[in-house]
């Protein structure tokens, strides 16, 4: 998968198109990410012992990886992902500018 955690994101399709935020977890085996503050559902939750009062509590849903783009560190643009070889250490780079992902 060309996204990990911790990447910045913006999302290029769906209800909240536009949107970027920063990546949250990967869920490989079924190709989604949940990304903070996009793709927010609210859940009905009883009141329990951790949560007393119950109630809506607003929660971020996965959103299919083919949805968002990472944003290239030097411009802030989407850009694809591509991979290259540094020595023996294979590293995911910005196709637009050729800026390095992986630090």
């Amino acid at each position: 998968m060309h996204i990990k955690k911790g990447d910045t994101v913006v999302v290029i399709s769906g209800n909240d198109k536009g949107k970027k935020g920063t990546v949250v977890e990967v869920q490989a085996k079924k190709n989604r990410v949940v990304v903070e503050g996009v793709n927010t559902v609210s859940r009905h939750t009883k009141p329990s012992q951790s949560n007393p009062d119950g109630g809506i509590v607003k929660k971020d849903a996965p959103i299919d990886a083919s949805n968002v783009m990472i944003l290239d560190p030097s411009n802030n643009e989407p850009t694809r992902v591509g991979y290259k070889m540094e020595g023996d250490k294979k590293v995911r780079y910005a196709k637009k500018s050729g800026t390095v992902l992986d630090k």
